[in-house]
């Protein structure tokens, strides 16, 4: 097993790719946030439906681009809508398009402003999209430049350690050979259980003070 040389160009290249991906992700989060507000605002029963990650998948940012916000959808019709999301998406879209319809007719009341969120919505969906698709571009790059990496496929290989988790441990440990054992290391970065004793006690506990959580800004 090679060692890494912490001053080459691999590990500053992975230190910047992830700052940067930490502040795509900050960006796509408040362009999420902007977006639902502006549902919420216009169609309280249509934000609903868009719950969680609902929003953020590519058929739904897609039909929001394409049609433009709620009345697109009423303008098109039904049909026409359900045979859009069929092809592009892998699964049946036919619950997620009634539920849709049906939130859509239950609001009969029009909101002042529902034009001009008409030409808004579209912008924040096409932007979301946007952010993502840079992120997904990221964490290719990274894995190229991990590939080679010691320890990367042991790493990738154990439970809750992906490519962001990855990339924080061996920016820290480098080569792990300042570490006696495999459970050392484990020990270190938290993904395995540590033996600790009180007294005459010994209980089995899992440990995470040396790598901070993922914050979700990367595919883990």
């Amino acid at each position: 097993m090679r060692a890494v040389d912490r001053n080459n160009e691999v590990p500053s290249a992975l230190k910047m790719l992830s700052g940067f991906d930490d502040d795509i992700a900050r960006d796509c989060t408040r362009t999420i946030n902007r977006l639902r507000s502006v549902l919420a605002q216009i169609y309280p029963s249509l934000e609903r439906v868009f719950a969680g990650s609902t929003l953020t998948r590519t058929p739904v940012l897609g039909l929001l681009i394409h049609y433009k916000g709620p009345q697109g959808p009423k303008r098109a019709g039904y049909h026409r809508v359900l045979d859009r999301m069929v092809k592009h998406t892998r699964k049946d879209p036919t619950a997620l398009v009634n539920t849709i319809f049906a939130a859509l007719k239950a609001q009969t009341a029009t909101v002042l402003g529902s034009d001009a969120t008409e030409l808004v919505i579209p912008q924040l969906a096409a932007n979301i999209k946007a952010l993502k698709d840079q992120r997904g571009t990221i964490t290719e790059q990274v894995e190229s430049m991990l590939d080679d990496f010691p320890l990367y496929e042991v790493l990738i290989s154990m439970p809750e350690a992906g490519i962001k988790t990855a990339t924080q441990i061996l920016l820290t440990i480098g080569d792990g050979s300042d570490f006696d054992s495999a459970g050392h290391l484990a020990a270190y970065t938290g993904i395995a259980p540590v033996t600790r004793r009180s007294g005459s006690s010994i209980r089995g506990s899992t440990t995470n003070e040396n790598v901070q959580e993922e914050n979700a800004t990367m595919p883990r």
